[in-house]
């Protein structure tokens, strides 16, 4: 996608010296504002995660309390694992990629950095931005306390290249830390088991623009039977970031979808996603490098289960439209140190 084409002579003509003071404190007012709006959702779903923890933490309790037999016992100790996730994404040419999750908007983060430089050219060109893949490595330790909650933290790690440029060595770009926690669950009856999950990720010291996203997700789950091996799915995702630079903002990105699972006797299990995804852009000063878009966006995910519905591998692939096709390969190999 392109973008304005401003020449030098017409810049110099357009903003006088008040002028340009008065842009940097508006660009530095909705700077705060943006950081300010993405602190209040952080606390906002921090203190919805603490009483999920409340709540099952009581549940939990009073499990433990109830179950004399060794089963019980053991149900009470949490589930400690490293969920590895190895990634490959595709990203086509003008475009920034969020889908479902967020890993994409770290690993092509050095896009925007590339295009920061821009600013000091006397010129400012139209802004082409090659295509690009890149490699990660999603590494968060995880605890199950029970079967309704689940609370992470870890780091991320990625390599990429464009159709310009040769891959870049592969380093840490960010870490993250986050809960999962089934707020109400069906148990057969008609309301839908509603889950949350919240993610916070922050790009690593050092970064010319650093970042902070906070990705929450709010699902409902319809089980069909009894043993909850079918049913259907509807959410929504949100996704703030927050750029401690005057120099780009990225906007808010939201994704809203349907879908169902189905898992076999021998415990794989198939889950599809289905939706819309609208990204409101990303800018650079007066410039927009990433156009605003609505488009649709598919997940297809492929996992194998244990008996207890412990992941021991799974597959996902997604396929996101920015409006051109983006794609993504991510492969999970949990490592247990304890697995109940």
């Amino acid at each position: 996608m392109g973008s304005e084409n401003v020449g030098s002579h017409q810049w110099q003509t357009r903003l006088r010296p008040l002028d340009t003071c008065w842009c940097r404190r508006r660009i530095r007012a909705a700077q705060r504002g943006s950081k300010a709006a993405l602190v209040r959702s952080a606390r906002r779903v921090a203190l919805a995660g603490l009483v999920s923890l409340s709540f099952s933490g009581l549940a939990l309790s009073k499990d433990a309390d109830d179950g004399d037999d060794e089963s019980a016992k053991a149900a009470s100790i949490p589930n400690i694992y490293l969920d590895l996730r190895t990634n490959y994404a595709s990203f086509p040419a003008n475009s920034l990629s969020i889908g479902f999750g967020h890993s994409a908007l770290f690993a092509t983060l050095p896009t925007l950095t590339t295009l920061s430089t821009l600013t000091t050219l006397p010129t400012l060109p139209t802004l082409s931005l090659p295509s690009s893949r890149s490699v990660g490595l999603d590494v968060p330790l995880t605890v199950d306390l029970n079967d309704r909650v689940s609370v992470y933290g870890g780091f991320s790690a990625s390599t990429s290249r464009t159709d310009l440029s040769d891959w870049s060595a592969f380093a840490v770009n960010s870490w993250s830390v986050g809960f999962q926690a089934d707020v109400y669950q069906q148990n057969g009856g008609l309301i839908p088991t509603i889950t949350l999950q919240s993610t916070l990720t922050r790009s690593v010291p050092g970064v010319l623009l650093p970042t902070t996203a906070l990705n929450t997700i709010a699902e409902f789950g319809y089980a069909l039977n009894e043993d909850e091996t079918r049913g259907l799915l509807a959410g929504v995702q949100h996704t703030g970031v927050a750029v401690d630079s005057a120099l780009a903002r990225v906007d808010a990105n939201v994704v809203g979808y349907v879908g169902g699972y189905y898992q076999w006797d021998n415990n794989w299990k198939f889950t599809g996603r289905v939706g819309v995804q609208s990204f409101g852009g990303a800018q650079l000063l007066n410039l927009t490098p990433f156009h605003p878009f609505t488009q649709p966006i598919v997940r297809l995910d492929l996992d194998r289960m244990d008996d207890n519905d412990n992941r021991l591998f799974g597959v996902t692939a997604q396929i996101a439209w920015v409006p051109k096709p983006s794609y993504q390969l991510t492969v999970r190999t949990p490592l247990y140190a304890v697995r109940n």
